[in-house]
């Protein structure tokens, strides 16, 4: 692919991998929640888990953060970053909340399998080996599978369970929405100026968020 023609490398990635994306954002843990079918012991195991989660992405959005700080001039990519590092506080402090709603004890969460993989790709990401473009890539597949995920239990015809609306709003919101846009719109921008080897790296990655989404989920179901 030219440079020339990676305006949206993104989109392209949308539509080329289509299938797994549509796995990962319509996957039958939050599909269940969407039609008001959720096993709420999932809902409490997935809860848990992503707390854990949580606290392991704080580093590695950190990590995010200095790389776009050493590799690009544009100060916009720093404030959109630093935008999401200051959700987290109130991110982890909304997650000791609802465990205690749904007397989920946290100091004995134990890690799952599935969670220590996709933990330790986010330590992989950390690496002054990966660049910029393939970071903030990674950062916005992760998000943007939330986003879309929540945002589909919060549609006019769903029957999302009241008890879990509030959880489908933190990231299904339109705020939300907006600001993954803004992570794609500087993944594209970085990917349009990256070689050839580091976008061939950065859609390996981007496949590889998919896939442990789509794990995490099953993880919570309780399938994996």
């Amino acid at each position: 692919m030219e440079r020339s023609d990676r305006a949206a490398v993104t989109v392209t990635w949308l539509k080329k991998h289509r299938p797994i994306y549509i796995g990962a954002t319509r996957h039958p843990f939050t599909l269940a929640i969407r039609d008001g079918s959720v096993d709420f012991s999932s809902f409490k195991r997935w809860l848990g888990q992503d707390y854990l989660f949580v606290r392991a992405f704080v580093p590695f959005l950190a990590s995010v953060l200095v790389k776009a700080w050493k590799e690009t001039d544009d100060d916009a990519d720093v404030d959109v970053i630093l935008g999401g590092i200051a959700t987290l506080n109130d991110e982890i402090a909304w997650f000791k909340r609802e465990a205690s709603k749904w007397d989920v004890s946290l100091d004995s969460i134990v890690p799952q399998q599935t969670n220590l993989d996709y933990c330790r790709f986010l330590e992989s990401l950390m690496s002054p080996d990966v660049d910029y473009a393939q970071a903030i890539s990674a950062f916005w597949a992760i998000e943007a599978v939330y986003q879309e995920s929540f945002a589909h239990c919060l549609e006019d015809d769903s029957k999302t369970p009241e008890a879990l609306k509030e959880t489908c709003r933190r990231w299904g919101n339109d705020g939300f929405g907006h600001y993954c846009r803004a992570l794609q719109s500087l993944a594209n921008q970085q990917l349009q100026k990256a070689s050839e080897e580091v976008v061939a790296k950065a859609e390996v990655n981007f496949l590889r968020v998919l896939e442990l989404e789509v794990d995490f989920w099953n993880m919570s179901r309780g399938t994996t």
